[in-house]
Parts: structure tokens; C-alpha cells; sequence
């Protein structure tokens, strides 16, 4: 079979080298052994790098011709430079399989992928078997994250990032996904495929500082949300039901107070809170519907996901 190996870049020139030079280790050992075609290689997708990450890919496409380039017109993001190797790989390779430049993913794991390959999967996705090396804090939030993915009805692959194995078949079907806003980790188990997942330990960041700091992963998890999901909106309507309802209750109560009684309600502060909650539920209410808004504005303009400037 012939193997290519799809890998988005952002500033990356301390940790390339070492990335290269081990990438071409396995492919060639994976060749000689028969594994793999000798017309494999590895296809850097420079995102629009401020540093000399794209020098370097020129200069390792010179040293051996295993490896490709792409580089794109400007930063596109993660997952835009991601589907941009992946859309404009697919008829060279029998499958892809995409992985991050830091060396965080077990390289090794690329084997088993093959194996699994040649044994009819389509999709084979490369899990973390725990996350034991992140500290308290990015654990639990990655934990509350997977768990609050699939209460909105989202069906992911949990503890997986962008680490797969995709088949021409299933890169063929990926094509067919015209989404603005893409969550990658969403769409590939939509593809319904054959697939199975393999584990491995997730390896410290070999040099860089990562491209994924908590403000990004939170965006990039609302659009995950925002993108698969209707379910806030079905919220927006639950609490708007519930608010009505406790609002007929306390109507009843003043009436009831009122005519039997003969009590009138008394309590500015209980009347600034009840206005004070109302209007944070409708103004929270009023962003979620303006996400999704805004999202299809974004789709209906159908503008390019990513523009190539160059491909060695």
C-alpha cells in the first residue's frame, strides 16, 4: 500500500529536524520490510508559520524525496490546514494517516494503523491510553469536555485528538463535508466506516510551546458544540418554559395573597434579582442563538477553507 503522512505546522522550526529525521526512519524501515510502498511519504502542510518552519520544509524535500510541502496563503487554523492536506492528498496515497508535528504522538503507532488497514478498517484512530502526564486542571476540564460532548448528542472518539488513519474511501466521503467551521474529532465518526482505535502513551512536547492554550481549546470546543449539536437551543427553550412556569406560580401566589388575605408584596431587592436573572438568561440566550447565526452567515458566504500558495 501506499502510505502518506499528512502533518499541519505552526511555528515549528525547533522541533522539525528531530520530527524528520524520525519519520524518515520509520518510513524507511517500513519499506524495507514491505509494509509499506516505496512511493510513501510525508506531506508538511505549512500554516502560515511567522518563523523558518517553511525553509525547512523546502530544505528536507531536497534531502529526500519522501517528503512534500504545502504551504498555505496565510494562517488558516489547525483544522483548515489539516483538511487541506488531507483534500489535496487523497488521490495519492491508498490511505492518510494525520498527526501533529511536536512528537507528542506515538510515531510508532503508524504500524499498527497499517496492520489495521490491511485488515479491511477504514478509520482507525489513535487514543490516548490516559492522561496521567496532564496536570489537574487540563485532566478535568478534558474529562467535563468529553462528558458535556456527549449530553449535546455529539459522538466522538473519547481521549483522541487529530491522530487517524483515514482510507481513500473515507477521505472520498470526508470530501463530501462542505462545513465552514470544522471539527474534525465530529465529522469522521459521521463517515460510518469500518473502524476500530488503537492506544498508545501521549509523549511530552519535544521542543515548542503549544499551539492549543486554554482560550483556543475553549473556542475550538464551542465550535465543536455549536457545529453538531442543536441542543443549546433546546435549552434556551426548557429554561424559557421553566421561567414561565414559575412565573404563573408567583402570579397565582400574589392573586391568592391579595384576595385572601389582603397582603400586597413587599421587596424591592426580590424584584431587582427576579429582573436582574431574567435579563442574564435572555441576553445568554440571545449569544447562543447569535452563534449559530452567525455560523450560518459564515456558511452562506462559502468562502475558500484554506488557499495554497505553494506545494513542492
Amino acid at each position: 500500500m501506499k502510505l502518506g503522512i499528512v502533518i499541519p505546522c505552526y511555528n515549528e522550526e525547533e522541533g522539525l529536524r528531530e520530527t524528520t529525521n524520525r519519520l524518515k526512519a520509520l518510513l524507511d524501515e517500513m519499506i524495507e520490510e514491505g509494509e509499506i510502498d516505496q512511493e510513501s511519504f510525508v506531506c508538511y502542510i505549512d500554516d502560515g508559520s511567522k518563523d523558518d518552519t517553511w525553509q525547512l520544509i523546502e530544505t528536507f524535500t531536497k534531502e529526500s524525496s519522501l517528503f512534500k510541502g504545502i504551504k498555505l496563503s496565510r494562517n488558516f487554523g489547525h483544522q483548515n490546514a489539516l483538511i487541506a492536506g488531507l483534500m489535496q492528498l487523497k488521490d495519492s496515497a491508498d490511505a492518510l494517516v494525520s498527526m501533529d508535528a511536536d512528537l507528542q504522538d506515538d510515531i510508532m503507532l503508524v504500524k499498527g494503523f497499517v496492520e489495521k488497514y490491511k485488515e479491511g478498517y477504514d478509520v482507525v484512530y489513535g487514543v490516548r491510553k490516559d492522561r496521567s502526564k496532564d496536570t489537574k486542571f487540563k485532566r478535568g476540564t478534558a474529562e467535563l469536555f468529553y462528558k458535556f460532548q456527549n449530553f449535546m448528542g455529539i459522538e466522538t472518539v473519547p481521549n483522541h485528538a487529530d491522530y487517524r488513519l483515514l482510507s481513500r474511501k473515507a477521505l472520498n466521503a470526508l470530501a463530501q463535508f462542505k462545513e465552514i467551521n470544522l471539527f474534525l474529532r465530529g465529522i469522521v465518526p459521521l463517515l460510518g466506516f469500518r473502524s476500530c482505535s488503537l492506544y498508545y502513551t501521549r509523549a511530552e512536547r519535544f521542543a515548542g510551546e503549544t499551539k492549543y492554550p486554554f482560550k483556543k481549546m475553549l473556542f475550538f470546543a464551542l465550535d465543536g458544540i455549536a457545529s453538531f449539536s442543536v441542543m443549546p437551543l433546546r435549552l434556551i427553550t426548557i429554561v424559557g418554559f421553566l421561567l414561565f412556569v414559575v412565573s404563573l406560580l408567583g402570579i397565582a401566589w400574589v392573586v391568592f395573597e391579595k384576595l385572601f388575605f389582603g397582603n400586597t408584596v413587599q421587596g424591592w431587592a426580590s424584584t431587582m434579582i427576579s429582573i436582574y436573572f431574567i435579563g442574564g438568561i435572555q441576553v445568554m440566550s440571545l449569544g447562543i442563538i447569535g452563534e449559530y447565526v452567525g455560523r450560518n452567515f459564515q456558511q452562506g458566504k462559502e468562502r475558500p477553507r484554506y488557499i495554497i500558495d505553494k506545494e513542492i
